[in-house]
């Protein structure tokens, strides 16, 4: 019976049944068992109601975890900007985990494209992070990972960060070929200082050393400051270096034509004058203006200036003729044995530096200069006056000779002459003029007198003047006398031949008159100089000095009356 009961599968009625029965054998009393069925049904009750809440726990679990999915997915739309997803459902429909199942998919797939543009966003970021550590100056080292705002992934915020970077990575490419050219002009510079380029470019930076990578230099603000303070402080060295070695080329070549250095000992310093006109930026050739090189140039210097020193009375004296040779070509006087006692004097005495004596010579020589240039016009002038006046002497010379008509040699060499002369000669009292023009300005100008040779030029043309009018009246003078003695011999000819003697023939004795050269001569008396018209100096050179005619002669009163006068017969033979 009991494996009967066994077999039979259990139920709240076989349960119920096999209990009245036990009830029934026991005698339990209808009130006891009313009690029993009410607290079974009482358990049954609160069986079933922990069943229900349980029930509607797991159903509120599940309406929250479908109500975070779908939050969820609309943080993920959100943060990647996304307005809408294809593979959700646009409607609710089904139970709750039909819809939980039916949204997962979509949540696993914004998921993982969160995920993936994080890492986008992580990396742009970094490697903007690393391009502004660069150009702050610090390391990738002492980097940390970017945080990455996942609130908004968009493309529209990852563009952004892209075109943020692709700007830096421009701004970095800039700043690298900046970094790479000022390297590049430090390089040229140190090349042409002789410095160490290495040393010189790793002061500034150690990544500027050649061996490293290029992507590796430093292109920090702080790196292009500097590199900019060092490419111009060695440019400034530069420009020092080469005013210095300029200075010391001119000074080599002064000091070489000074002493007349021979080429062979100029060419040893050909690499120092080569520059000597050159700009900052026409030197480019390594080790131009290298210290070792400029301090060669200075000893060279030094030891000449020595050289100088020994040999100052020859150089001074060798300006002091360049000195007397402008003033002679000028036609200055000065009193050459004075200066040369004087440079004598200072040089034994030592009062005065050797550079300073031949500094002061110089500027002597250069206001000379510009003296002689001042007065060239007037010289000139005076030139031709004086060549004026030997070809008016010449002349009238000419003019005397009474063969001169002959047919002789040369003669009409000096007819040709005599034509040009006369020409030149009328020409002179112009001459005179503009000449004693040019004198008067030229003294307003300058606020001195005009010398020639010591005499005042103004003097000698107002000299020259009074000779040349008294010697036209002298010229006057004979020929009316001339006039004179022909009437007066023609009369008596035409007396004697009225009254012929055959015994005795008319006296050809020739009248005694005046010549062109006789007589007292009055000559220009301004200075013991003048009575030549070139003469020779103390140099062998000729002087040309004006002064009048040598063929001219006035015939004073006095020497006038020994003479025949037209009062006077003739004397003729009885």
């Amino acid at each position: 019976m009991e494996a009967v009961e066994a077999e039979t599968p259990l139920t709240c009625g076989s349960l119920l049944q096999q209990l009245q029965k036990i009830w029934d054998e026991v005698g339990e009393t209808d009130e006891e068992r009313d009690n029993m069925l009410l607290q079974l049904e009482q358990e049954c009750l609160d069986v079933y109601k922990r069943k229900v809440d349980h029930a509607m726990k797991s159903r509120v679990h599940l309406l929250q975890t479908l109500a975070d999915a779908r939050v969820e997915l609309t943080n993920l739309l959100s943060a990647l900007g996304e307005k809408t997803y294809g593979g959700v459902p646009e409607k609710t429909r089904g139970t709750i985990k039909e819809q939980l199942e039916a949204i997962a998919p979509a949540l696993e797939k914004l998921w993982k494209q969160k995920d993936d543009r994080i890492k986008e966003f992580s990396d742009v970021q970094s490697q903007i992070q690393k391009i502004c550590a660069e150009i702050a100056g610090g390391t990738s080292e002492q980097l940390e990972s970017p945080e990455v705002d996942e609130s908004d992934l968009s493309t529209k915020k990852l563009d952004e960060f892209r075109a943020q970077l692709q700007d830096l990575q421009k701004e970095k490419s800039d700043r690298l070929h900046n970094v790479l050219e000022f390297v590049s002009t430090v390089h040229d510079l140190c090349a042409v200082l002789g410095l160490d380029f290495l040393t010189t470019v790793t002061e500034v930076h150690p990544s500027l050393n050649d061996s490293r990578g290029v992507q590796s230099k430093s292109i920090s603000n702080d790196t292009l400051s500097k590199l900019a303070k060092t490419v111009l402080a060695l440019e400034e060295d530069k420009k020092t270096r080469l005013q210095k070695l300029q200075e010391l080329a001119t000074q080599l070549i002064d000091l070489w034509n000074l002493m007349d250095t021979p080429p062979e000992e100029r060419r040893i310093f050909d690499h120092v004058t080569c520059n000597i006109s050159a700009s900052v930026d026409e030197v480019n050739v390594p080790g131009a203006l290298a210290l070792d090189l400029i301090e060669q140039a200075e000893v060279e210097v030094e030891r000449l200036d020595q050289l100088k020193a020994s040999r100052m009375k020859e150089i001074a004296f060798k300006k002091q003729t360049e000195l007397e040779e402008i003033f002679v070509h000028a036609h200055i006087e000065i009193d050459t044995e004075a200066a040369r006692e004087k440079i004598m004097s200072l040089i034994d005495s030592g009062s005065v530096e050797p550079t300073e004596l031949l500094a002061d010579m110089d500027n002597q020589i250069t206001k000379a200069k510009e003296e002689a240039a001042s007065r060239k016009d007037i010289l000139d002038k005076v030139e031709k006056w004086m060549s004026a006046c030997e070809e008016e002497s010449w002349l009238e010379d000419y003019n005397r000779d009474e063969n001169r008509y002959n047919a002789s040699r040369g003669a009409h060499l000096n007819l040709k002459r005599a034509e040009r002369a006369r020409i030149l000669v009328n020409k002179i009292p112009a001459l005179v003029d503009s000449l004693v023009a040019k004198t008067h300005a030229w003294e307003q100008d300058r606020g001195m007198t005009f010398s020639y040779d010591g005499v005042p030029l103004l003097a000698m043309l107002d000299e020259y003047a009074m000779l040349r009018h008294e010697r036209e009246e002298e010229k006057k003078r004979l020929r009316d006398q001339k006039k004179f003695t022909e009437l007066l011999t023609k009369d008596q000819d035409s007396v004697f031949s009225a009254t012929p003697s055959p015994a005795r023939q008319p006296s050809t004795k020739k009248v005694v008159g005046p010549r062109a050269n006789g007589g007292s001569s009055r000559r220009l008396s301004l200075n013991a100089h003048q009575n030549g018209s070139r003469s020779v100096n103390k140099d062998g050179k000729r002087d040309v000095r004006p002064v009048a005619p040598v063929n001219f002669v006035a015939i004073s009163k006095e020497d006038a009356s020994s003479h025949i006068s037209g009062t006077e017969p003739l004397p003729s033979t009885p």
